[in-house]
């Protein structure tokens, strides 16, 4: 069982400031050993702080953005210029303001049927990432969020994505939003070399108590997956977020 490593911070700011530095190490010791960074971003108000933040002078020249491969590890089945899509949101924050190629931007093809949407991201993973002895593919960096809820990616309590084993992205109804989502599966989550959950506000307090320290219940509280991640997991908290941990 992986030791979550949590990192409580005095506010956003300072969060994705560090979160930003995290970033930019990953990938330049990524690039120097396999040539190449392959990450997923998550979508939320949490991320799109930190998106804006590499987009900026002070990170912006410190990655080389050529080399970098870029997912995402959920999506709402939506058109990707539509104001719920992840996509969009990272292309706002991030996208636009770097050089990364187009090429190398793997958005869901949410034109598609959900089912075909998940197996055709999955095969794009699996392409990139093709690993000997059919081993899970493992990201050099996910980014993830939480909710209140506990939910994480798309994996939302009680949803049937929790319960899939042999396969790498599904479509996954979520009856507490009534909408179809396109998500990461646990085994896909649980292989990255290094996960980074960001959270804030005091209404993930007590979500993040459970995924770090709660009794293991993974259909009340998807998060609790990542106890099992082969990597690092960093929780990154400002201090409402992290308030039930450091009482």
């Amino acid at each position: 069982m992986t030791a979550i490593q949590t990192e409580v911070f005095d506010d956003a700011d300072q969060l994705a400031t560090d979160v930003a530095n995290r970033f930019v190490e990953i990938c330049q010791k990524s690039i120097s050993r396999d040539g190449r960074c392959v990450i997923a971003l998550a979508g939320g108000s949490t991320p799109k702080r930190l998106y804006q933040l590499l987009a900026s002078d002070r990170f912006c020249d410190q990655v080389d953005w050529s080399r970098l491969h870029l997912f995402l590890s959920d999506e709402r089945c939506v058109p990707l210029d539509h104001p719920d899509s992840n996509y969009r949101m990272a292309r706002e924050a991030l996208l636009d303001h770097v050089a990364a190629p187009d090429e190398q931007v793997y958005a869901v093809p949410t034109h598609l049927d959900a089912s075909e949407a998940a197996r055709s991201y999955e095969f794009s993973i699996r392409s990139l990432l093709a690993p000997a002895n059919d081993e899970i593919p493992a990201f050099d960096l996910v980014l993830l969020g939480i909710g209140g809820d506990g939910h994480t990616a798309s994996l939302f309590p009680g949803t049937k994505a929790l319960e899939v084993a042999h396969r790498l992205v599904v479509e996954n109804w979520v009856p507490q939003q009534e909408s179809m989502r396109i998500t990461f599966t646990i085994p896909l989550l649980q292989a990255a070399r290094q996960t980074i959950l960001m959270a804030t506000g005091d209404d993930k307090a007590e979500a993040v108590h459970r995924a770090v320290v709660g009794p293991l219940n993974v259909q009340e509280t998807p998060s609790q997956i990542l106890r099992d991640s082969r990597g690092t997991v960093t929780f990154a908290l400002d201090r409402s977020a992290g308030a039930r941990l450091s009482a």
